[in-house]
């Protein structure tokens, strides 16, 4: 019986109002995101926190209290354990956060006690970015060799145009504008949205390939769409803080189709579960601005959860790494998907 860990890495959530602030500590304090000397980064991870936890008390408390990350992921866990079972295989999926429970120690301990054959880490960001995937990914590793997990490791680093993932988007998308065009009158044809997180520019300056992927993602969508003439742009949502963003913006891009009186559609394409920046900022703030901005329909289309296609895909995604004879990380293809102006993109070949 070979036995596989997968650890899903996300960004994880605060899980009642209390822990507002210390997820908000842990996630400026990660080198990764500010990059200062620890002492600075300690001293301004704790003023930000304190700063922004009162707007990000009220955003959860939307959300009854608590995020909904955890048990999102919780459900693509079993249902990627299931997609994984078969005859001689004990695949076990394990959910590793960044910034709150369950911590990447913990987990780590977990695994070394269910003692696996081999390890894949899995994150659950399709895009790779050194701020997300990256940080998750260097943070299991530091943990890993102090706990003496030494399992052979397989690190899957980015999937953004994986065949599962772009199908289980596409249905959701078309879907909506099936639903949208049924009662758009005479309205324009809606217009489509790829919002993804953003970005400072640096950091995509600096090598990152994360709008890379992001574009291409969006770009499989489209195509998968098979909609002639769609109109659909990519861009980027929660801008904090004074440095220069990549965009366009997707608030911006929300007024100016006020202005044009077209409907929108709103795809989260950066992410795979629920959390407050769908279910707040692209749900609620951005309807909102929509209504506002003279947006006659606004629709957002779900992220892919637990779809089967999505599930599927991530499954294949794992038995290849399972049969890789290497420990490096691996593409949804292998080898090095990035252009040569991604000088962070975290395969060799």
């Amino acid at each position: 019986m070979t036995k596989i860990a997968v650890v899903l890495f996300n960004l994880g959530g605060p899980d009642s109002l209390e822990a507002v602030r210390p997820f908000l500590f842990n996630l400026f304090n990660d080198p990764a995101i500010i990059g200062a000397p620890t002492p600075v980064r300690w001293a301004l991870a704790q003023f930000i926190s304190r700063r922004r936890a009162p707007v990000a008390r009220e955003i959860y408390e939307k959300l009854g209290g608590r995020s909904p990350l955890l048990p999102h992921t919780q459900d693509q866990a079993r249902a990627l354990e299931a997609a994984l079972a078969g005859e001689g295989v004990e695949a076990r999926a394990f959910i590793a956060m960044r910034y709150w429970h369950p911590f990447t120690a913990d987990v780590v301990a977990e695994v070394k006690r269910f003692g696996p054959d081999r390890i894949v880490l899995l994150p659950l960001y399709p895009q790779y970015s050194r701020t997300t995937s990256g940080s998750s990914i260097r943070h299991w590793h530091h943990h890993a060799a102090a706990a003496g997990l030494d399992a052979p490791t397989t690190t899957v680093c980015c999937y953004p145009t994986e065949p599962g993932f772009v199908r289980a988007q596409a249905a959701l998308v078309a879907a909506e504008l099936d639903a949208l065009e049924a009662e758009r009158g005479d309205h324009p044809p809606p217009r489509v949205l790829f919002s993804a997180h953003g970005l400072p520019k640096k950091v995509i300056a600096g090598g990152d390939p994360y709008q890379w992927q992001v574009e291409q993602s969006a770009a499989a969508v489209a195509a998968a769409l098979d909609r002639p003439g769609l109109d659909w742009r990519v861009t980027y949502q929660s801008r904090v803080g004074p440095l220069e963003w990549i965009g366009p913006a997707t608030d911006s891009e929300i007024e100016a189709a006020g202005r044009e009186g077209r409907p929108l559609v709103v795809v989260p394409i950066a992410f795979v579960s629920e959390h407050s920046e769908t279910l707040v900022e692209l749900d609620m703030e951005y309807g909102e601005l929509a209504h506002q901005s003279g947006v006659p329909l606004y629709r957002r289309v779900s992220t892919v959860l637990s779809a089967p296609a999505f599930i599927d895909g991530l499954a294949g995604l794992v038995r290849r790494a399972v049969a890789t004879s290497g420990t490096g990380p691996v593409s949804e293809r292998g080898g090095r998907l990035c252009p040569g102006t991604c000088g962070q993109c975290p395969t060799t070949a």
